[in-house]
């Protein structure tokens, strides 16, 4: 089986040192916000429900989405040892593709929460049910499983010409079938179709449930129950728009204004920008989550007095 060749992110090589330490900052600071996330949820009672059951699956998506591409990415800026081989990039491929879109589909879920939260108060803990939530996070599960094996067996049937350098830093499916030597014609309708159901399906789910918030706001005369609402909105909402944002920018957008280099940007974007924001962005502007915060760190406190 060949071998592939990942020329990485375009930086000159004095320049490595000061981006492997940013990186590495950053991949820290993803797995150790989220799983503070995980860990908050898990402690306070408070927070057992079906916005931060969410929520604490996505920040486990999020760890697992970085370190899918992170670790290789470093370690090939550290030792400058480029290559992966056939079975390790195919399997990065699935993985990139299954974590990137369960990731969408717990962001449409906590957005569909986030609807009967403000829709419809008086039967939000009837519909919301634990049940529910179970089943929509089982079902993004196998949705986002089958999409990527479908994407995988198709990559894997394919033949690849004498040329295997990759130009990004992870075994991108795109790049990947450009080094192809077969015909794509197939891979290519199934990622239009697919990219369609895990991505712009869910993106639209998004804009109507956020569509009827707004409207829901409107008519209705503003109380506390709303205002507590809508100060979770916030956030889901800066995770929406930081997501699906860099991924439009990436696939969606003409070739003729999205160079290599503009792709690659915007794919460190959403693979290792947005996920190691989502903890900042769900605890500097969610007052449940800075209580849980606070009442960790003051019992840490008292125990050590």
């Amino acid at each position: 089986m060949p071998e592939f060749l990942l020329l990485g992110l375009p930086i000159r090589p004095d320049q490595q040192a000061v981006f492997f330490t940013l990186f590495l900052v950053m991949y820290l600071t993803t797995v150790l916000g989220n799983l503070l996330i995980i860990l908050l949820i898990r402690l306070d009672s408070h927070l057992h429900t079906p916005m931060y059951f969410f929520l604490s699956h996505l920040a486990l998506t999020d760890i697992s989405f970085s370190s899918v591409t992170g670790p290789k990415m470093l370690t090939n800026m550290w030792t400058q040892h480029l290559s992966v081989t056939y079975e390790g990039c195919i399997s990065q491929t699935y993985f990139f593709i299954f974590f990137a879109d369960l990731d969408s589909f717990l962001i449409t879920s906590m957005a569909y929460d986030r609807y009967v939260a403000i829709c419809h108060p008086l039967h939000y803990t009837t519909i919301m049910s634990q049940s529910l939530c179970v089943m929509l996070v089982a079902m993004s599960w196998v949705i986002a499983c089958a999409c990527a094996l479908l994407h995988t067996l198709l990559l894997a049937r394919l033949s690849f010409c004498a040329k295997h350098i990759v130009p990004h830093f992870f075994c991108d499916l795109g790049a990947l079938l450009q080094l192809s030597c077969s015909d794509t014609s197939l891979n290519q309708l199934v990622i239009f179709t697919a990219g369609l159901t895990a991505i712009m399906v869910p993106f639209l789910c998004i804009l109507v449930s956020y569509g009827r918030i707004g409207a829901m706001v409107l008519q209705v005369p503003s109380t506390k129950g709303i205002c507590k609402a809508l100060s979770t909105c916030g956030s889901h909402l800066s995770v929406v728009i930081l997501y699906y944002g860099a991924i439009i920018g990436l696939y969606f957008l003409p070739s003729s204004i999205n160079s290599n280099d503009s792709k690659i940007i915007a794919s460190v974007m959403y693979t290792v920008v947005t996920p190691m924001l989502n903890p900042f962005i769900y605890s500097l502007r969610n007052k449940d989550m800075k209580g849980a915060l606070r009442k960790l760190l003051n019992k840490k406190r008292y125990s050590s007095n």
